[in-house]
């Protein structure tokens, strides 16, 4: 994987394979919430293995005798792994077909029950993870205690590789969209995601950089640990202090857009520095109508445990809330290569 971003814990102690198998990437999505129990939409619990989430939807919809945009879910999974999430089919008047009998390559519907409306893209609180390395070298001890360093300090939230597409594609197809390209709004978005993602990113190595990317500066933006909740900036207190250290509130960084910063003073100074060199990025995020937004820099991966699996295979487990990356996580603890078929 790429090693352009700083790290914050100085670099991996491990090398070892990762996704070897899609067994070895589990991911379990958490709603936060239960299924109404009645309504137009059928609500199916789906595992899914080496498949893709939006293929998974179109085959949902097939199955069920209706259009693609009759089924609803909350993210996109990884599609090398087993993964658990939760879709919607807007069935309207029709009866439920037999949802066990659905015959689609890797993919089991687990529960089937009703809901009262429509998944939508971020409805999920996050997603827990069991992810297996394989031949894993390094220093055992070096390896226990930056598992220590990440449960204590977090890791930079920076978006990981898969926002970026296939050899940063994503980036490229911006730049066909600020060019002036019309692209279909699916297209459109995953490139302006993409962008305003790479800026993002730019702002947060640069903080990493200064080793202040968990700690206050002045002007800065706050954000509440589990919601999108900001606040700030306003002067610093023990108040701010004790909460940032116990992780209820993180920093944040700008994801890009019209409008003014939120930041102020040293903050903004150096998140305009940071975006500086990507200003073609910036404005073309400015100019398709993307207002200021804020994301925290810090992650905190919850109920971090792991063990040994014979001499070279590692587990490690945790829980990120949503829009965060596994692999985020991951790259402060191991420069692993990948063996997907």
């Amino acid at each position: 994987m790429s090693g352009a971003l700083p790290y914050a814990h100085g670099g991996p102690p491990a090398t070892g394979v990762l996704r070897a198998d899609p067994v070895d990437f589990r991911v379990d999505e958490v709603l936060g919430f239960e299924p109404s129990g009645s309504g137009e939409h059928a609500f199916l619990v789906v595992e899914k293995t080496g498949a893709n989430t939006e293929w998974v939807a179109r085959e949902l919809a097939r199955a069920a005798g209706v259009a693609p945009l009759a089924v609803g879910f909350a993210g996109l999974k990884d599609r090398h792994a087993v993964t658990r999430q939760a879709f919607t089919v807007q069935l309207a008047g029709r009866a439920d077909p037999d949802w066990s009998a659905v015959a689609i390559e890797g993919v089991r519907v687990l529960s089937a029950t009703r809901h009262n409306r429509k998944l939508k893209r971020g409805a999920h609180r996050g997603n827990r993870f069991r992810i297996v390395l394989r031949d894993v070298r390094g220093d055992r001890d070096a390896i226990e205690n930056r598992i220590a360093a990440i449960a204590a300090r977090g890791v930079p939230n920076y978006f990981g590789e898969q926002r970026f597409g296939r050899d940063g594609g994503n980036l490229a197809l911006a730049a066909r969209l600020f060019a002036g390209e019309r692209m279909p709004r699916e297209r459109r978005g995953i490139a302006l995601s993409a962008a305003r993602s790479e800026l993002f990113n730019a702002v947060l190595a640069s903080r990493v950089e200064r080793d202040d990317w968990n700690r206050a500066v002045d002007g800065e933006v706050w954000m509440l640990d589990g919601t999108h909740a900001i606040f700030g900036p306003e002067p610093w207190s023990d108040d701010l202090a004790r909460r940032l250290e116990a992780g209820d509130i993180h920093p944040t960084g700008p994801l890009w857009g019209r409008g003014e910063l939120r930041s102020v003073g040293a903050v903004a100074a150096l998140e305009r520095a940071a975006i500086a060199p990507h200003a073609a990025i910036a404005e073309g995020l400015e100019r398709a109508g993307l207002e200021q937004e804020r994301r925290a820099l810090r992650l905190r991966a919850a109920g971090l445990a792991h063990a040994w699996e014979g001499s070279d295979r590692f587990v490690v487990e945790f829980a990120l809330g949503a829009g965060s990356f596994a692999t985020t996580v991951l790259r402060e603890l191991c420069d692993w290569r990948t063996e997907m078929a």
